[in-house]
């Protein structure tokens, strides 16, 4: 079942949210002092992850004063890369903004997104972060390294990108109504399209209230899914975990063969632990990478619902509503 929107000429920004009650009116403030200084019609919605806060209640009470903020409340946590599909699902505008609800993705940038969609007929306009200040070095790592797996390994670019985004109705369609996997992974999708690109830099600064929601597991989760859902590369290791192991056996055996010919007595108790020890180690690390491809094809077959949408304010949406498979 999908939901219905009316399209209009204007453009919706998508704020996804999670337990951000406390910053939530300044960062739609500042997003809808932007835009009416846009010359465009516009709609900010919402959506609520499943919030343990008063998120959603103040969604509807700013919503009540300015009928263009709109807000969808699902019924419980089901990540980012759901709500924000929960998002371009019921956006109706000619052009679509995402950005974070916790003003690290400036909103002064707004407009030059819109100008760059305008002007040059670009589909997709990423804001790509030139520097992450907040980060600790040890972080900063890690992500790069991640980046470059797999921007190397999956053949898309992903180096400092963001979900800070624009994209043109008919790349929302696209992704919306064509591509209907479950493991989703956005940055990678819209690169993967192919469609024109184009980007602006901004340097992202420190969050106004709370702290991160993203942890280093969820890091590596959403890691996980960007190598599964692009690439079969980490299956080809399984094979070349094999092939090391047949060559470490092959030399294992041809030297306790010329020991025995020879006639001395073949040792080598430490050799031939450390020997199961690697190939105990290969079977177990192939064992895991086949087991997340299979675990991927587990959650495509259930073919259960992205998201489910328990509220909503100012949109169009039936109670309970999902996403077509």
């Amino acid at each position: 079942m999908t939901p219905t929107t009316t399209k209009f000429s204007g453009i919706s920004v998508i704020i996804p949210a999670y337990n951000e009650s406390k910053g939530l009116k300044k960062c739609i403030g500042k997003i809808a002092e932007t835009l009416n200084i846009s010359g465009f019609d516009w709609e900010i919605i919402v959506i609520d992850d499943g919030s343990r806060d008063q998120t959603y209640e103040q969604i509807c009470c700013l919503s009540q004063v300015e009928p263009k903020i709109k807000g969808i409340s699902l019924s419980r946590n089901f990540g980012k890369e759901a709500t924000m599909l929960a998002g371009l699902e019921h956006a109706s505008g000619d052009a679509i903004i995402i950005m974070d609800a916790d003003l690290q993705h400036p909103p002064s940038l707004i407009p030059y997104m819109i100008d760059k969609w305008r002007t040059t007929g670009t589909q997709i306009v990423h804001a790509v972060k030139r520097s992450r200040k907040e980060d600790s070095a040890l972080k900063k790592s890690i992500v790069y390294c991640i980046n470059q797996m797999i921007s190397n390994l999956g053949g898309i670019n992903v180096n400092n990108s963001s979900d800070f985004k624009l994209l043109d109705r008919e790349i929302v369609d696209i992704i919306v109504h064509r591509l209907p996997e479950k493991a989703r992974f956005f940055r990678g999708l819209t690169s993967w399209l192919g469609f024109s690109e184009e980007y602006i830099f901004f340097d992202v600064v420190n969050r106004q209230n709370g702290k991160s929601k993203f942890c280093f597991l969820s890091l590596i989760e959403l890691s996980i899914t960007a190598l599964t859902s692009f690439t079969s590369m980490p299956l080809r290791v399984v094979t070349f975990f094999g092939v090391v192991t047949l060559i470490l056996g092959f030399f294992i055996s041809t030297d306790a063969i010329w020991s025995f010919i020879n006639g001395h007595s073949v040792s080598g108790y430490t050799t031939i632990v450390i020997t199961l020890l690697l190939i105990g180690s290969f079977i177990m690390i192939s064992l895991g990478i086949i087991g997340e491809y299979i675990a991927k094809i587990y959650e495509e077959v259930k073919a259960r619902p992205h998201y489910l949408v328990k509220a909503s304010v100012g949109v169009t949406s039936n109670k309970y509503a999902w996403v077509s498979p």
